[in-house]
């Protein structure tokens, strides 16, 4: 990530939203309107799923893909006008959340502005035609940074939004130049000083793919030169595989482990269970207390947590992306609450500026510990640290703790006040999940 990139973006929670799907009416007035409750769950940054016009050659299903994109400097006339987008912007703003936009700079639609204005700065293929270099996007068209004058005319375009919003999600990032990507940021600079970036990382396995056809894809090293947060891709795999049983949790145990020795001292991960590209969680985590603890892990996880239109009713459904499919509000399963206390935990100023590390204490049940990290080689104090242990499966257990090195006693959970005992090292737990903190070593007493 950036050099100057602050370490309290773990302290925040992200909103991803899906104009068309949030609602019945699919408007950006819709959204302003139901943000007293979205700010109530506990969010720091609302994140808007592209908002411009979409394009008509070669769509996919009825009402195309919003990564199908026009024209990036124009507002998609099924959410609304460029007034109401603006009131939306300041809505959010009053509120003291931020907002950011989609940016989809690998590719635009076949009939966009820029195909039609300048094909120059595409992709093309052996026969001439505009293409692009991932078969199965068929409806869109990639870009060529080889052209100078393209790169001028994409920031010139990110510092128009940047008046209004506070910085950039930025689509498939690793297939667009790194070099770009460091321009931009230090031009926006001049309209948004604290701009904040966030990455569409890829996994490994698509980094060494376009790698291996000759196809310039950086990896989440790179990305960290440009950007504040980057998603946790390289290691989303290991997490799905091992809730549908195709890994242990020992591995995804070790990823983690992993991440926090390879990147920069200030890496902030985006960390989610789903997304617009990615199944609802609760069709893959059937068990709603495991679906609490899983919940309530990445919460704690080092990062910014990052929740995706609607999650909070804990729906089934994967809602469409290329047709209107709104959110069904009315599930059995509502997490509002729930959401809002694991917002009160993720301010903690340990998970600011922690070591952190895993372990698997038992079968499907993780200890997590961020530890204060001491400000300066000559701090001797004891710092306090926060201990999580979540029980995948959902199910009762003893679990040994002596690696959290904490003494016997009664504790609270920081997540929902209630007590629990810990006696010769053993934390008896109900299947909730669990975060822990101890000071200096002792034991919260009440």
């Amino acid at each position: 990530m950036a050099k100057e990139t602050s370490k309290t973006l773990r302290n925040d929670v992200i909103y991803s939203i899906y104009v068309r799907n949030y609602s019945e009416e699919g408007t950006f007035d819709a959204v302003r309107k139901d943000l007293n409750r979205i700010q109530q769950l506990g969010v720091d940054i609302i994140w808007l799923m592209p908002i411009h016009p979409i394009g008509k050659m070669h769509r996919k299903g009825t009402l195309g893909s919003p990564y199908a994109i026009e024209d990036y400097r124009a507002i998609n006339p099924e959410f609304g006008t460029m007034e109401d987008f603006i009131n939306l912007c300041d809505a959010i703003h009053e509120r003291g959340m931020k907002v950011i936009i989609d940016v989809v700079y690998n590719h635009t639609s076949p009939d966009s502005y820029l195909a039609k204005n300048h094909p120059e700065w595409f992709y093309h293929k052996e026969d001439g035609t505009l293409g692009n270099r991932v078969g199965n996007w068929w409806d869109v068209v990639d870009l060529d940074y080889s052209h100078q004058e393209l790169w001028d005319y994409q920031i010139e375009t990110l510092k128009m939004w940047a008046k209004y919003v506070d910085g950039f999600r930025c689509d498939v990032a690793s297939m667009v130049p790194i070099d770009f990507w460091l321009r931009a940021r230090q031009e926006v600079k001049d309209v948004r000083q604290d701009a904040l970036w966030l990455a569409e990382s890829v996994d490994p396995g698509f980094v060494t793919y376009n790698r291996n056809r000759g196809v310039e894809c950086a990896s989440d090293s790179q990305i960290f030169e440009a950007f504040d947060m980057s998603y946790d891709y390289d290691i989303f795999n290991t997490f799905k595989n091992y809730v549908i049983g195709k890994e242990t949790l020992e591995a995804y145990s070790q990823a983690i482990n992993l991440q926090e020795m390879i990147y920069p001292d200030n890496y902030v991960k985006a960390r989610f269970l789903e997304n617009h590209d990615r199944n609802r969680a609760h069709s893959l985590i059937r068990n709603e207390q495991a679906l609490k603890n899983h919940l309530a892990f990445i919460y704690f996880n080092k990062g910014t947590t990052l929740l995706y239109n609607g999650q909070e009713v804990a729906s089934i459904h994967t809602p469409a992306l290329f047709d209107h499919d709104p959110i069904q509000w009315d599930t059995d399963l509502d997490l509002s609450d729930y959401m809002h206390k694991l917002y009160d935990m993720k301010k903690n100023s340990i998970l600011t500026n922690s070591t952190y590390s895993t372990a698997v204490i038992r079968k499907d049940v993780l200890m997590a510990i961020h530890q204060e990290n001491a400000s300066s080689p000559h701090d001797s104090t004891k710092h306090p640290s926060l201990v999580g242990i979540f029980q995948f499966d959902g199910q009762p257990t003893a679990c040994d703790v002596s690696k959290a090195h904490l003494h016997d006693g009664i504790y609270q959970n920081l997540i929902d006040g209630k007590s629990y005992e810990i006696r010769e090292a053993t934390l008896y737990t109900d299947g909730e999940p669990i975060i822990i903190q101890s000071n200096c070593g002792q034991e919260i007493n009440h």
